[in-house]
């Protein structure tokens, strides 16, 4: 007989042999899952007898990643310098508001409003961006440039051509800091120092604008973040200052609470001046993607500071439209 015979009747008595030993030191055929009607079950079964392990066992998927470390970047693997969203880009198509301004520079400046009747619903959309201009190796430190744009839209009054009410602008220059530490359960992930400056664009006795030096912190626990800033006003020689009183209606800071479920986000923001008893809330929900990265907003605003030419007026409004990302 053939060498090749001798070897291959050889290799087959040895497997034999050996799975005969593994069964009888099992007491267990593998005959006994046959029984099993699950193939998950009957394969664990076989798995068992047969002594196979997986080397490579299946570990549990990761959580959501940080809220905050996706909106500022603080990951290592994060793009340095590319300029991103800052606050949410939106448009919302139609606002109603219960009690329209259709005087805002009332008493001091009457031809301003003269021959005006506002709508009660218009159309208002923002545009905010940010960049990093400076950052550390490791992104934990870093500086910042941002800019917001917002304009109230009367685009359904066709009697009086349908005008621009309002625009703010509002540039920011930020300092970042990623603190990495925990607190009762929470992970305080943001330490920000700011400037920003914000008005109307306008000149002389239409103008309004302010500028602040503010603080914000940033904290998270699964998917809930708290964002809370607090800002002092630079004040300005009383023959400049537009709006001297700001601070009654505008407070000195404001918090955001942000929940995300299910690919929904809703925020809410508050802000107010103990004092006087004056402030605002806003209340936001932004829906799973629509189209592409255009998610539904809806939004409802009460109180003051609706917009910078608003400041001192107070009204109750709610607006939905579409936007193409969050608060965080």
């Amino acid at each position: 007989m053939p060498i090749a015979h001798w070897l291959l009747r050889a290799t087959t008595f040895v497997v034999v042999f050996c799975f005969a030993g593994a069964v009888a030191a099992d007491n267990e055929p593998l005959s006994s899952c046959n029984h099993l009607l699950a193939d998950s079950e009957r394969l664990a079964c076989y798995d068992r007898i047969s002594g196979f392990s997986d080397p490579a066992p299946v570990r549990p998927a990761p959580g959501r990643p940080s809220m905050i470390d996706e909106a500022w970047r603080f990951g290592p693997e994060a793009n340095r310098y590319a300029p991103g969203y800052y606050r949410p880009n939106y448009l919302l198509a139609a606002r109603y508001t219960d009690d329209v301004n259709q005087t805002p520079f009332s008493p001091i400046f009457e031809a301003a409003a003269s021959d005006q009747e506002l709508k009660d619903v218009e159309m208002r959309f923002q545009m905010s961006f940010k960049g990093r201009v400076w950052a550390t190796d490791d992104l934990r430190w870093g500086l910042w440039l941002a800019y917001s744009q917002q304009s109230q839209w009367q685009l359904y009054s066709e009697e009086i051509s349908r005008p621009f009410r309002e625009t703010n602008y509002e540039p920011e220059l930020i300092v970042s800091f990623r603190p990495d530490v925990e607190i009762g359960g929470f992970n305080w992930r943001l330490l920000n120092f700011g400037f920003v400056h914000q008005s109307n664009g306008r000149s002389q006795i239409l103008s309004r604008s302010w500028d602040r030096l503010y603080t914000e912190i940033g904290v998270e626990r699964d998917n809930f973040a708290l964002l809370a800033r607090a800002w002092y006003r630079i004040p300005e020689n009383s023959s400049d200052d537009d709006n001297p009183d700001i601070n009654r209606y505008m407070g000195y800071g404001d918090v955001t609470g942000v929940y995300k479920w299910r690919d929904h986000s809703f925020s809410l923001m508050g802000r107010g001046n103990w004092n006087t008893g004056k402030g605002a809330a806003r209340l936001s929900w932004v829906t799973p993607p629509l189209i592409g990265p255009i998610r539904g907003l809806v939004q409802a605003f009460s109180g003051y500071g609706d917009s910078m030419i608003d400041y001192n007026w107070s009204q109750n409004i709610i607006g939905i439209g579409i936007t193409v990302n969050d608060t965080l």
